[in-house]
């Protein structure tokens, strides 16, 4: 399998299912979003865009199967699957808050092999593949050459249910409050790893995440010279539900703060 190629298939379909999705954004209203759980919202967009990626992604890579989020139903390959977020930011989305994404991966067996994520609003397309660099609308992209946490700016996302680890998260959010350049929280898992990817934040961290949300961000900051961890300091980031990314720089330093305040609860 040409991965080159198979990728900047997947670019091109990202940018025609972002404009169905913006095209939708002129006419949606709040009286089309339904509740799939405690504050985990969907729409007839996220559904209607991943039935149209299923379809053009069954015929770029024909033998994969999926994991994705709208359609539990479909069938996973023991080798080849595709990870699929049809609209990454459905809360922003709704809320006509200006930052969502489509965010496609694609995994061989356990391992990651190429990954697309769509900002769509400013058309910001981050990609990669095994075997080569991470892309930013055709240009390279490197991670944040920043030595210390006090020289970064932190991404991270709030649990919409489960808030089992709630209290040393908010302990861990007081302490980078005062030893960083400052936290922002966008809603999109998929653009927080990208733009660590792209060196615009340094760091990364959230627990109750699904693989959908952080395996595109996730390679793409690999093949952009990134490290990432689960909390405890292993690799389990994907399926885990929890995930740290960095530049690779700062990981130990992050890492030390983490497991002090999460000691005992992970």
């Amino acid at each position: 399998m040409n991965l080159k190629e198979v990728t900047l298939k997947v670019v091109e379909l990202t940018k025609i299912i972002g404009q169905y999705i913006q095209s939708e954004a002129i006419r949606f209203s709040t009286n089309d979003v339904e509740e799939k759980g405690l504050h985990d919202l969907v729409s007839y967009v996220d559904k209607e865009a991943e039935k149209r990626l299923v379809k053009a992604l069954s015929e770029i890579v024909p033998e994969a199967g999926f994991i994705a989020e709208e359609s539990p139903q479909l069938k996973r390959s023991n080798e080849l699957n595709w990870i699929v977020d049809p609209l990454d930011g459905t809360t922003n989305f709704i809320h006509r808050v200006p930052v969502y994404s489509v965010s496609i991966a694609l995994m061989d067996k356990n391992e990651l092999v190429s990954g697309v994520v769509y900002e769509i609003n400013l058309d910001e397309c981050f990609y990669a593949w095994k075997g080569g660099p991470a892309f930013l609308n055709n240009i390279p992209i490197k991670v944040s050459p920043s030595k210390r946490l006090e020289q970064s700016l932190v991404a991270t996302g709030f649990p919409y249910h489960d808030y089992s680890l709630m209290k040393p998260y908010l302990k861990l959010f007081d302490d980078l409050m005062k030893t960083t350049r400052g936290i922002r929280r966008l809603g999109s898992a998929a653009v927080d790893l990208a733009y660590v990817a792209c060196g615009r934040f340094e760091l990364f961290y959230e627990y109750s995440l699904k693989p959908w949300d952080v395996a595109a961000g996730a390679f793409i900051v690999q093949q952009a010279g990134g490290h990432l961890t689960d909390f405890k300091g292993g690799d389990n980031y994907l399926f885990g539900g929890q995930i740290v990314a960095s530049n690779k720089i700062i990981h130990d330093e992050i890492m030390k703060k983490i497991q002090r305040h999460f000691r005992g609860t992970i």
